[in-house]
């Protein structure tokens, strides 16, 4: 069977809800770099708990969250089903076009695993934006 390509989001092709969060996103930022709790955590670590923090999602456990090759979705989803894998890609998309705070809704109604990967994978995808932005 084929593996089927799927095709994540660019920032680049982000659209005006997400313009809006990436700016609240500086903001915690900042605010997270301020908490002495955060010292040494790494720019991608703190970025991730900036989108919890703007998406009111409780803060799951850490977990290796680089990619292991090109892919948006972290090295853990390896091993992950088709489903789920597709899943977080699906709320990437909803994360580009209609805001973080939505696509973190609708993940909250799947299960912790899918939210957790979602905001790994958006800090994944928002990492390198950012840095160019210099926000983080």
């Amino acid at each position: 069977m084929a593996e089927e390509i799927i095709h994540s989001p660019s920032v680049e092709q982000a659209s005006a809800p997400l313009e809006s969060d990436i700016n609240r996103l500086a903001t915690e930022i900042a605010k997270h770099k301020e908490n002495p709790e955060m010292s040494g955590a790494s720019d991608r670590e703190v970025l991730k708990q900036a989108i919890h923090s703007i998406s009111n999602a409780p803060v799951p456990a850490p977990q290796q969250a680089t990619a292991a090759d090109d892919s948006a979705l972290p090295a853990y989803m390896a091993t992950a089903t088709p489903a789920a894998k597709l899943e977080v890609e699906d709320l990437l998309r909803v994360a580009f076009k209609e805001g973080i705070a939505k696509a973190t809704s609708v993940a909250q109604r799947s299960n912790p695993f899918i939210l957790d990967a979602f905001h790994d994978a958006l800090a994944g995808k928002l990492h390198d934006e950012m840095k160019k932005r210099k926000l983080i």
